[in-house]
């Protein structure tokens, strides 16, 4: 019962789930691409990563107070999550576009060099996850949303 009762999971969590949710209808807006699976992907506007590690911040923020020190130890994770979520992730998934298009040629090329019988088995690989992180813009806005969520939810609450 004190799970429930404790503010900066509950707000870390509803941004989670908020920022995944979001992603449909802004998808929709900007592409007029319906992609119910976007809520259970990673990468995208906005980050959830990012929504929640602010959520979870501010939470302590507004229960503990700014100069607590867990305040301090969840704002330096948070900047790291964020820091992460737009440079190593975001860089693993400029690679895995590469490869993928490394992989797509190559079979191009035996495929055109000879006769392969086995081509089929190696269309049917699966391809290397490529929207693994987030730009910028998609941090900025997760880590807007989860601040923002945050104080609603305390008011709330």
């Amino acid at each position: 019962m004190d799970l429930i009762l404790n503010f900066p999971l509950i707000a870390a969590l509803s941004a989670i789930v908020f920022a995944q949710v979001v992603k449909i209808p802004i998808r929709l807006i900007v592409t007029h691409e319906f992609k119910p699976g976007l809520a259970f992907s990673t990468g995208g506007m906005p980050s959830s990563h990012s929504a929640a590690v602010s959520a979870l911040t501010t939470g302590i923020g507004i229960i503990d107070g700014v100069s607590s020190t867990l305040f301090a130890v969840s704002c330096v994770f948070s900047i790291i999550i964020m820091f992460d979520a737009s440079g190593v992730r975001r860089q693993a998934g400029e690679h895995a576009i590469l490869l993928n298009q490394l992989i797509r040629d190559f079979q191009y090329f035996v495929g055109e060099a000879k006769d392969w019988q086995r081509k089929e088995a190696y269309e049917k690989r699966k391809e290397l996850k490529e929207l693994l992180g987030h730009q910028p813009i998609e941090v900025f806005f997760g880590s807007i949303s989860g601040i923002i969520l945050a104080f609603l939810l305390y008011n709330l609450y």
